[in-house]
């Protein structure tokens, strides 16, 4: 990835599982995500962004989260436990975050942009009946990405800067509300 011209890499390791609920559940656990934060805030310090109280707790939550949730949604769950977050400071605070690759947009098919921390190379899958996203997380993508940039640049001869997966299909929610689900 390329940062304002600075190069580095992602982490080394791919696969993570989570609780598709709420909060990340990796084997690393806290440390993982305590590493997450710590090599995200050192990109922030190396561009000399003001890294504020606000700032990291955003940033943690995002890291620690895997629910894209959208700035409200982001505003809503904090707020409850630091009265110094407001709305604007969360609109703010993603911007940066977007704008320093840290953090990606998602547009959802009812035109909310939600948020996710892109620290672990994935891909997303995402459900055509509710909307729902989950990340797929995968040692192959970033081989695949790889190859899709630059079969992109050899037809094209585009300069690609980001490359998105994003696969359609139903969650297993709405199989089974839609009377889809079989036993596998």
């Amino acid at each position: 990835m390329i940062l304002n011209g600075d190069h580095y890499r992602f982490p080394k390791y791919f696969c993570q599982c989570y609780n598709k609920d709420k909060v990340r559940n990796t084997k690393g656990g806290i440390n993982l995500a305590q590493n997450e934060l710590a090599h995200a805030l050192e990109i922030l310090k190396s561009h000399k962004v003001r890294l504020t109280p606000q700032r990291k707790t955003i940033l943690n939550y995002l890291i620690t989260h895997h629910t894209h949730p959208s700035a409200e949604m982001i505003y809503e769950d904090l707020k409850q436990h630091d009265d110094s977050i407001s709305i604007a400071t969360v609109y703010n605070t993603v911007r940066l975050l977007v704008d320093y690759h840290l953090v990606i947009e998602l547009k959802n098919g009812d035109g909310s942009t939600h948020f996710d921390y892109f620290g672990q190379p994935h891909y997303h899958v995402v459900c055509e009946n509710c909307g729902k996203i989950a990340d797929v997380f995968a040692p192959e993508f970033s081989r695949l990405n790889q190859q899709l940039d630059e079969i992109t640049r050899q037809q094209t001869h585009y300069l690609v800067n980001r490359t998105d997966i994003e696969v359609k299909g139903l969650c297993p929610e709405c199989q089974a509300k839609l009377g889809l689900l079989h036993n596998r």
